[in-house]
């Protein structure tokens, strides 16, 4: 008997949002792959073409891996009789394509299934990613660094932060803003490849910027944290001097106060995993409101007369003179700079399948490079990588997984809302590198495509892991990759030869190329699976990560 099926969740990654579709089911078969032809692997070819640098592989053995079905955007959804018709050899292709024979475990051949303690996808985001990783290393200097401040400042030893508590509490948010600036971490990102994409760069520096780089939402988050408790520190020193302030000026500062903590609790994990709509909501409109507070603060504190208890009308020579006012400045630039660019675009909307589209823009785009889109720009966003030649166009592929990314394909809208400024993300980083390797499952494949396209400082080579490749993805996606070098690619369908062991597949791979480094795109437990594996096997490798 089926149980019902649960309500879908969003999720995200640095502001990539998407849409959750948990399943009961799982689906994981592991294939013991030798990847430069070495004995114990079969291989045979899709049927679309022998000559194809696609390579399916399969094992003389097979079991049952650790890896649950994947509910993620970057997978495809498997319904249940398909996946019994996978399970069991059935191969659900074109009746009047013809496979080379190959040999395949069948469901009565496979080892019994191993009973396996169900997890929870919130304990694999934010659990199973360790207690001292980068991210949470980078909050926990942030916030001690501004706890030391604070005590200094409120034992006296600190005397000039005790006078401006109000604009440390603005510092920490200009920083909390640069680290979420795209348009600012687009540059940050280029210098790192311009300056550390060199071959005489030692390893470790590109991995620990890489490292340093993913992880910029712990400054983001320990800053958003410290400018709360500045702010209610400024408060406290405020009522306790409340006859040189005015009454308007403590209102607006509980009020910023209120704005922030509020933020702060949206952002909170449990509540960001549960409930994403809200919480993007919540931090845009109550960010919105405390930017239009603050500039009332500042006006008000600068422009206040303590002696004449009045507010004085000259405030252009005060003004230029006010660290507040700058900071204040600079963090309405940020913000504002991304909406500026905002624009309705027409698109070209094809669906390959039930189970993905492809959305075509109009201006070629850099290798590494992620775009957003949004049928109503006040309410939503969905990030995607982008597929691009770096010529006339650029197109995203989005797997039908949620509301919005089904409606692409049941009603193809011929416009959307885009944010001209792109953003680089962590696959823009491996330009930094000299031989790196991509590993995707399902669509995203898409961020990857752009390094097969265009002429790339990196010698990259790629593994992908998907269901149906021409059925679910088209021609076009398939013919892609299929103009890359075939001894650089390998492709896994599942629909063929059922679910692989994909770290097992990863790691042999990368020490197959001897790849300097690793990116995978998966859902939470496959890049955990992968990352943990390549490092195991002392290969630096890095995934999407919590509010990376």
């Amino acid at each position: 008997m089926k149980s019902p099926e649960k309500a879908a969740r969003i999720s995200s990654y640095r502001g990539v949002a998407f849409e959750i579709k948990p399943h009961s089911d799982s689906f994981a078969v592991p294939t013991s792959v030798v990847v430069d032809g070495r004995s114990g692997s079969n291989r045979f070819w899709l049927p679309w073409n022998q000559d194809s640098p696609f390579r399916v592989r399969s094992s003389d053995s097979l079991g049952r891996s650790m890896s649950r079905r994947s509910s993620h955007f970057c997978d495809l959804d498997i319904d249940e009789n398909d996946l019994k018709d996978v399970e069991e050899g059935n191969i659900h292709e074109e009746k009047e394509q013809k496979l080379v024979p190959v040999s395949f475990t069948s469901k009565r051949e496979q080892p019994a299934k191993v009973a396996r303690q169900q997890e929870s996808r919130l304990s694999i985001i934010l659990l199973d990613q360790g207690l001292f990783t980068v991210y949470k290393q980078l909050f926990m200097v942030c916030l001690l660094l501004n706890i030391i401040g604070l005590v200094l400042a409120a034992t006296g030893h600190f005397p000039y932060a005790r006078c401006k508590a109000a604009l440390f509490s603005i510092g920490n948010i200009l920083a909390l803003t640069l680290c979420r600036s795209e348009a600012f971490l687009r540059v940050v990102f280029w210098l790192a490849v311009k300056v550390l994409g060199q071959s005489w760069v030692p390893l470790g520096l590109k991995i620990a910027t890489t490292s340093l780089l993913q992880s910029l939402g712990g400054i983001h988050s320990g800053c958003g944290v410290s400018s709360v408790a500045w702010l209610v520190y400024a408060l406290v020193l405020t009522l306790k001097d409340r006859e040189n302030t005015s009454p308007e000026i403590i209102g607006v500062a509980s009020t910023i106060l209120a704005l922030l903590c509020l933020s702060s609790l949206a952002a909170f994990p449990l509540v960001r995993h549960l409930h994403h709509n809200v919480f993007e909501r919540t931090h845009r409109f109550a960010g919105w409101t405390a930017l239009a507070l603050l500039w009332a603060f500042v006006l008000l504190t600068i422009s206040y007369d303590p002696k004449s208890k009045s507010y004085s009308n000259q405030l252009g020579s005060r003004l230029m003179k006010q660290q507040e006012f700058w900071s204040t400045l600079a963090i309405t630039a940020l913000i504002i700079i991304p909406w500026v660019t905002v624009r309705r675009v027409p698109v070209k909307v094809s669906a390959p399948s039930g189970h993905a589209s492809v959305i075509k823009f109009e201006g070629g785009v850099k290798a590494g490079i992620l775009g957003r889109i949004s049928p109503f720009p006040l309410s939503e966003w969905h990030a995607f990588g982008i597929i691009s030649d770096g010529k006339t166009e650029h197109m995203m592929l989005a797997g039908a997984v949620g509301d919005f990314t089904k409606s692409l394909v049941s009603d193809p809208p011929s416009h959307l809302w885009v944010r001209q400024v792109h953003f680089a993300g962590l696959p823009y980083l491996i330009n930094m590198y000299d031989k790196a390797m991509m590993v995707a499952t399902g669509s995203g494949i898409c961020v990857f495509l752009s390094f097969l396209l265009q002429p790339c400082s990196a010698d990259v080579c790629l593994v992908w892991v998907a269901r149906g490749i021409e059925h679910n993805f088209g021609r076009e996606i398939k013919e892609m990759v299929n103009r890359y070098p075939k001894d650089k690619v390998i492709v896994h369908d599942t629909a063929v030869s059922g679910r692989p062991n994909v770290a097992q597949l990863s790691v042999d791979a990368a020490k197959n190329w001897g790849a300097q480094v690793v990116i995978v795109t998966s859902n939470p437990q496959g890049s955990r699976d992968v990352v943990n594996a390549c490092k195991a096997a002392g290969i630096p490798a890095f995934g999407p990560i919590w509010d990376s």
